[in-house]
């Protein structure tokens, strides 16, 4: 019992179940817009599930194994390779297994879904090696891992050609809002930690505009995805999301915390909500 709770705090499976819940709302969006039925097919749900989580595991896996120095000078005993629960090997052997492995699902769900796939690997990958050191484009990568399940969800049900073009419009709405919500929580995140990352010589925007701009434009950015959330609403050419209103309370029961948040963000120096 206590290894395969080292093996799934190393892999945070908990993130790959929320990167499938999102390939799923993705996936249903396009499945009850182009074909006009509710569910996509169980085959592809099963295979997006599993890409979904190989591929989520191995690149923690990779990321632990690269950050095990400083998170043991930070003490960092929620890490099982920090508590010695799980050999670095053994992190490396994860992700030499499932990363291939979530390529592998991907490629049979479609060849969109396995370009998708790929590119967000390999990104994770240098994330992990690379790009976590520089805060403004890691801001963004983070962010672009919040959107890109929508759009590998609304590309699942197509058929088997690269059809970026033939997913639904509102699928790519959904991801640019949450890659809007992702930038700006990731900034006002950077605008928390400032201290620490002035002394670990992190560059973040906080660093280089100010904590005030940086909160400003984390606002900014809530406040665009506030205004995109409506349009599958007022807009016809969206069809079912058009004057839907079980669509548009949940939506704006979201939007109403995010427009405190942008609140609070430019009016306070310290906003309350994380």
């Amino acid at each position: 019992m206590k290894k395969l709770k080292a093996v799934w705090e190393l892999m945070r499976l908990e993130h790959g179940v929320m990167l499938f819940l999102a390939i799923f709302i993705g996936s249903i969006i396009s499945q009850k817009t182009i074909y006009s039925t509710v569910l996509p097919p169980l085959d592809k749900v099963i295979l997006t599930f599993f890409t979904a989580l190989f591929l989520e595991a191995s690149t923690f896996a990779l990321n632990d194994y690269y950050d095990v120095e400083l998170d043991r000078i930070n003490k960092r005993m929620d890490r099982p390779l920090v508590r010695g629960d799980i050999k670095l090997k053994t992190a490396l052997l994860f992700f030499y297994i499932l990363f291939p492995l979530g390529l592998i699902c991907s490629f049979f769900v479609n060849l969109t879904c396995f370009i998708i796939a790929l590119i967000t690997a390999l990104l994770s990958v240098l994330y992990d090696i690379k790009m976590k050191k520089i805060k403004l484009i890691g801001n963004f990568y983070i962010a672009y891992i919040m959107a890109i399940p929508f759009v590998f969800g609304g590309a699942a049900v197509l058929k088997n050609t690269v059809s970026i073009e033939n997913i639904p419009m509102v699928v790519y709405v959904i991801a640019l809002i949450a890659f809007l919500a992702g930038s700006g929580r990731e900034i006002m995140k950077d605008v928390q930690d400032f201290e620490g990352d002035i002394v670990k010589g992190v560059r973040s925007f906080p660093k280089y505009i100010g904590k005030r701009a940086s909160n400003i434009l984390a606002s900014i950015f809530f406040i665009i995805a506030i205004v995109l959330s409506f349009l599958p609403f007022f807009q016809s050419k969206y069809d079912i999301y058009y004057l839907n209103y079980a669509y548009f309370f949940p939506v704006l029961l979201c939007d109403i915390m995010l427009l405190i948040t942008a609140i609070h963000l430019i009016y306070q120096k310290k906003p309350k909500f994380k």
